[in-house]
């Protein structure tokens, strides 16, 4: 069993895993600002292998002590999404960037990185062709370029793998309401419509719960896969807006959506993913769109309120 240092592990990604790992008998230390008041990981406090250090990942001395140990580092932390990041593009850098120059600086080289990046990095795409990890880079968000300089940093420093993940969805304890799939089940259970901007537009998308196992996945294969960037979603969910409205639809009938005659959609990612990297490797999503609308049609019976979104 290994120790693990995860940054970030109390958010919507780090509440699904941490409790994943402890499972597995791993010894999982979480370093997180619980920015968010969230509790999602009050469930792991019953494992002795399981401990919490309350503070900034920025904050170097905080972080050298989180370090200590460890043989598995997953930075998490970060602010994610183009609209937080874009109200805050100073914070946005220092986190999603400024956090990993110093995480690298202070990592021994036998620790291992196994680091979150995203899809959108890709942005506007290659048209019908599918994107791979040798596509060419270009964000078109504070988001998106600050994660996909991070990724670039922790591939050079060695020692390290980086998922290109695609649009999460599904529940967590640390639920998010914002992410694309989320919100718009949301909308279709609370508000029974929907105006798209856009709608032609394609994303990929994975179910949390696989995220989490992508994790456990490369732990497992980490000689044969460290030095490379994996695209990581599932491959059944490449789809555009409209084409998830029609999923949503199927499993509540009287939702109503249209696509708005004008206006744009401020993210302008639109690209199809291709994520035979890692499938040829043996990683496969379990979880469906159906499987989480399913599951977020019961999230949303309980909860209605917009402080479980991160704007």
């Amino acid at each position: 069993m290994s120790k693990i240092l995860i940054t970030g592990g109390a958010g919507y990604l780090g509440s699904v895993l941490v409790p994943m790992l402890l499972e597995k008998g791993h010894e999982v230390v979480v370093l997180d600002s619980f920015l968010y008041k969230q509790t999602s990981l009050l469930g792991c406090c019953k494992y002795k292998n399981f401990s919490v250090i309350k503070g900034d990942c920025r904050d170097e001395e905080t972080l050298k002590k989180a370090l200590d140990g460890a043989e598995y580092i997953f930075p998490l932390a970060a602010m994610v999404g183009f609209p937080l990041c874009d109200s805050d593009k100073t914070a946005a850098n220092t986190v999603n960037y400024g956090a990993i120059e110093t995480l690298l600086r202070f990592r021994s080289a036998n620790q291992r990185i196994i680091f979150p990046c995203t899809n959108s990095g890709y942005g506007l795409g290659q048209g019908d062709s599918y994107c791979t990890e040798e596509s060419p880079i270009e964000p078109i968000s504070v988001y998106g370029k600050t994660k996909m300089a991070a990724e670039k940093a922790i591939i050079d420093a060695g020692n390290s793998v980086t998922f290109r993940f695609a649009t999460l969805f599904g529940a967590s304890p640390r639920m998010r309401t914002d992410l694309l799939v989320n919100d718009f089940v949301y909308r279709a259970v609370h508000d029974r419509s929907i105006v798209i901007f856009e709608g032609t537009f394609m994303r990929n998308y994975l179910h949390v719960r696989d995220a989490a196992r992508a994790f456990i996945f490369a732990m497992e294969n980490f000689d044969s896969m460290k030095g490379s960037r994996y695209n990581c979603g599932l491959s059944s969910a490449n789809c555009s807006k409209l084409e998830l409205c029609e999923i949503i639809k199927k499993h509540i009938p009287g939702f109503t959506y249209m696509e708005a005659p004008v206006g744009t959609d401020p993210d302008k990612r639109n690209y199809l993913v291709s994520n035979a990297k890692i499938e040829s490797l043996g990683y496969e999503a379990m979880y469906s769109l159906d499987d989480g609308i399913e599951e977020l049609i019961k999230v949303y019976t309980m909860i209605k309120n917009s402080s479980y979104g991160n704007i």
